[in-house]
């Protein structure tokens, strides 16, 4: 790794904790637990698509520790880990298949970030109820997908550029 791509993947990290706390910032109604925006993801979708799968997951996961240790607490942590663990695995293989549309990748991850959270939970308080939450999870996901998709979309261009 050069020193240009690890000044980049350092500037991408740090871009994409200041949005998880900047989310944090921004009052959601709360109907149902744990629906969030995902503005961090952009970056992540964006080092994909400019970087490769292999350099966004190591932007990715080291944005989830940090900003669940800093902003979130260990249970918080557990959550985001679990939600982009299983986010990034799905993204990744659409991303590889070359089939899809940054949009539709975005969108596949933000459904599966809200099942990787359902499962972590439902094993957590050990109670399979927890999947009456999914159909509004996977709602939020296929919206929230969509803007994270177009907003990585039209900034892919100026990234590439540089």
């Amino acid at each position: 790794m050069n020193s240009k791509k690890i000044a980049l993947c350092g500037l991408l990290t740090a871009l994409a904790i200041l949005m998880g706390y900047v989310e944090m910032l921004i009052p959601m109604p709360m109907v149902v637990p744990g629906i969030k925006l995902g503005l961090a993801n952009v970056i992540v979708v964006i080092a994909m698509y400019s970087l490769g799968p292999k350099t966004a997951l190591f932007i990715s996961l080291i944005r989830v520790i940090l900003c669940g240790l800093l902003f979130a607490g260990f249970a918080g942590l557990l959550y985001s880990l679990a939600g982009a663990v299983c986010s990034f695995a799905v993204m990744a293989l659409l991303y590889k298949t070359e089939k899809m549309s940054i949009t539709g990748v975005s969108i596949a991850g933000g459904v599966f970030h809200n099942v990787g959270q359902i499962i972590v939970a439902a094993l957590v308080v050990e109670n399979i109820k927890m999947a009456y939450y999914l159909p509004f999870l996977l709602v939020s996901g296929v919206v929230t997908g969509f803007l994270i998709g177009t907003i990585s979309r039209l900034c892919l261009p100026y990234v590439r550029g540089r």
